[in-house]
């Protein structure tokens, strides 16, 4: 056999056992009468030691190795002098009686260890190297163990997981659809799914009560640190249920993960938030509820003193940052520069400090010190805090308040990495207006059920109706969502109204789904989980890259295999797609 052992399991109770071990050298220290070889694989990282008393071609065999050389050892387990309490196996080393090449390596273009000297464009360009690296392979281990136990609660909780198809048909709404031509069928596409949520709806339909699927899934939209143009969802659907159900059901399984894998236990229900509350008090609907630090309005308090900015403003609002009123001038200068970076678009920023020596603000000249007391009294504010004041377009504004609260947060040291405050965001609207093709589209997907209570002014007010929809988030980061969705065929038609559907259209678009439902359709409803955030959240990381084996850069590119790609004239030809023009 290769190996006896791993690279990580060796430990004092070893010592004096003949083993053999294979792997890849991952560093050589030569001190002229000894050489110290660091042997790593998968499982971790095992020290060997060659004497000079070692045959002459054995001699010659470590004398060859370099980085990254796969070789296979065979030696004696002794225990070490100076022990390395930093890996589970400093406590030994392998006194090496021989050593066979298995196979050279090329020197490595960067250093295969967690403080690696790689950029990440080179490290994708090599992936296969950088999985070696113990940091990335940690994640994949993690992402391993959460996606067992994921499919260990759902088992328990009576679901069955189901594939359902890749190759499917375009849809008209949400993102850009990654398209495949049909060679068998000139002229036509198959899309790949977005979500697989016409399929889950119809095995609803079938009698599936409780489907899940961990699932890959395609966007063509544009890239950034949580996301990628194929991604993984923990996928659900369950019959005969509330949202209700679907929350208490739902917030187990993360109570399941955060318990077994974090070692998080979380004793009380979740915090639940309307999307209205969320947008008002933190001015996104994903609050990071780690600190305070909540969005207050001063619109009313703040107008008719004088000040053309607050007079003219639509919206005036602010946070109040605690322990901040040391900021400097310097400080200060800075984060008015950083709010009116393009990304956020202030035009500026204003700051009432309250410090041990009085209340100094940048609108002194309007506003008395009572003036400017009353409104630290809105935020609660007290010596030693600072509070900032943005003003313009409500929904801008709000925006901006947003980012700026989550950036003082991080200043703050307020957003911990180890502390998770998971909540419910509820009572979404239903419709969302679009001013550049003046119609209303679904905040969600066409199949979102409204609440019951107002389907009254579904014709008459749609922007005032609200979804039976819901999402979890933890952290600042929306890790799921879903919805209780329509199961009656009228009022899926009258969706398609709003929507600005003819009666044809639905029927070229959902047709398939719109049939089933004349067969009994029962009550029902689902969520979905990003699993690449999920996973990267347990992490610790930003990005999710590093959760996915293989991922794709800024671009949407594969760099280690260089795709996508030009394919040949004759693969178009056979797929009935015209070839551009060369210039």
């Amino acid at each position: 056999m290769y190996r006896t052992h791993t690279c990580g399991e060796l430990r004092l109770s070893h010592i004096n056992h003949e083993v053999t071990l294979a792997g890849w050298v991952q560093r050589i220290r030569d001190l002229g009468a000894m050489t110290f070889i660091d042997l790593r694989d998968r499982y971790g990282i095992t020290q060997l030691v060659a004497d000079g008393t070692l045959p002459e071609d054995v001699l010659n065999s470590i004398r060859s190795l370099g980085r990254e050389y796969v070789v296979q050892v065979k030696g004696t387990v002794r225990e070490r002098s100076n022990k390395n309490k930093n890996i589970p196996t400093g406590d030994i080393e392998i006194l090496v009686s021989s050593v066979k090449v298995l196979n050279a390596s090329v020197v490595p273009p960067f250093t295969i260890q967690d403080d690696t000297d790689g950029g990440d464009e080179l490290r994708m360009k090599y992936r296969y190297l950088d999985l070696r690296r113990p940091s990335v392979r940690q994640n994949l281990e993690l992402r391993h163990k959460m996606a067992q136990e994921v499919r260990r609660y759902f088992d328990e909780q009576g679901f069955l997981e189901v594939e359902t198809p890749v190759l499917m048909k375009s849809t008209p709404e949400g993102a850009r659809d990654f398209v495949v031509p049909s060679r068998l069928n000139p002229g036509t596409f198959y899309a790949l799914p977005q979500s697989p949520q016409t399929f889950k709806q119809i095995l609803m339909v079938a009698g599936f009560d409780r489907y899940f699927q961990i699932v890959k899934c395609f966007r063509d939209e544009d890239l950034r640190a949580d996301r990628q143009p194929e991604f993984t969802q923990i996928d659900c659907e369950m019959s005969f249920v509330e949202q209700e159900d679907i929350l208490n059901t739902f917030e187990g399984m993360l109570k399941h993960l955060f318990k077994k894998i974090k070692g998080v236990d979380f004793d009380k229900p979740f915090l639940r938030m309307t999307f209205e509350d969320a947008m008002n008090n933190y001015g996104n609907d994903k609050p990071d509820l780690r600190f305070d630090m909540k969005i207050h309005e001063l619109t009313n308090l703040v107008k008719g003193k004088g000040f053309s900015i607050f007079d003219q403003a639509a919206y005036i609002g602010g946070i109040c940052a605690n322990g901040a009123a040391d900021y400097s001038r310097k400080q200060i200068d800075e984060l008015t520069e950083w709010v009116k970076r393009p990304q956020i678009g202030a035009k500026g920023l204003i700051y009432i400090r309250f410090g041990a020596d009085g209340i100094k603000s940048s609108i002194d000249k309007f506003f008395n010190t009572e003036e400017l007391a009353k409104i630290g009294e809105v935020f609660g504010a007290k010596t030693g805090d600072m509070v900032f004041v943005l003003v313009g377009d409500k929904k801008k504004t709000l925006g901006q308040l947003s980012e700026l609260r989550l950036e003082m947060g991080t200043r703050l040291g307020l957003r911990d990495k180890d502390t998770f405050v998971p909540l419910w965001v509820i009572d979404f609207p239903l419709f969302e207006w679009d001013e550049e093709t003046k119609r209303f589209y679904a905040m969600h997907h066409p199949f979102t059920s409204p609440k019951p209570e107002d389907i009254a002014i579904f014709e008459s007010d749609p922007g005032k109706v609200r979804a039976n929809a819901y999402d979890c988030v933890v952290n600042g980061v929306e890790l799921g969502g879903g919805s209780i969705r329509i199961h009656d065929q009228e009022l899926q038609q009258r969706m398609f109204k709003v929507l600005g559907f003819t009666k044809e259209q639905a029927e070229y678009q959902f047709g398939f789904i719109m049939n089933a439902f004349t067969y009994g359709a029962p009550p029902h409803g689902g969520i979905a989980f990003g699993f690449d955030r999920l996973v990267s959240m347990f992490a610790g990381l930003d990005s999710i890259r590093d959760t996915i084996a293989f991922p794709k850069n800024n671009s949407g590119r594969d760099m280690m295999i260089d795709s996508p790609s030009i394919i040949s004239d004759e693969q178009l030809k056979e797929l009935n797609i015209k070839v551009a023009l060369k210039e």
